[in-house]
């Protein structure tokens, strides 16, 4: 079964993370320029505190208008984070973020992040193990390796 890890190995483990006095408008900023969907919120000791997606944004914007562009990351951070460990499998990843309704899954190792995942790359790995099982069962079937 496929894990976090090896969706971290392929797409490299490169995190974006923001202090939580950034303010919205240098986050909407580096969202743009990395065309990404989410950045973590991180203190001076590297502790993970919250993340910061274009939903919240968005979420934000609709209730406070422009103001949002001025509060800062801690203020709009979403604190109730769940976590995937590298053994995560990519079923597990996708029930808890189906289930959570969430599209940003930090993965820890020994209370350390070392990535950070999102229901693309989830849904991207889920369908290259379902088309390794379709041409491992056709090879079976037609008898050929």
């Amino acid at each position: 079964m496929t894990t976090v890890a090896a969706i971290l190995k392929h797409k490299g483990y490169s995190v974006f993370t923001i202090s939580p006095t950034a303010l919205i408008s240098e986050v909407a900023a580096i969202l743009n320029e990395h065309r990404i969907g989410a950045v973590l919120v991180i203190d001076h000791a590297n502790q993970l505190l919250g993340v910061v997606s274009e939903r919240d944004i968005v979420r934000s914007l609709a209730a406070n208008g422009a103001r949002t562009l001025e509060m800062t990351a801690g203020q709009l951070m979403t604190r109730a984070l769940h976590l995937a460990h590298p053994d995560t499998t990519v079923a597990e990843a996708m029930q808890m973020m189906t289930a959570g309704r969430f599209r940003h899954l930090p993965v820890v190792d020994h209370e350390a992040l070392i990535g950070l995942v999102s229901i693309g790359d989830v849904v991207k790995a889920r369908i290259m193990q379902q088309e390794a099982t379709v041409e491992s069962l056709t090879a079976y079937v037609t008898g050929s390796s």
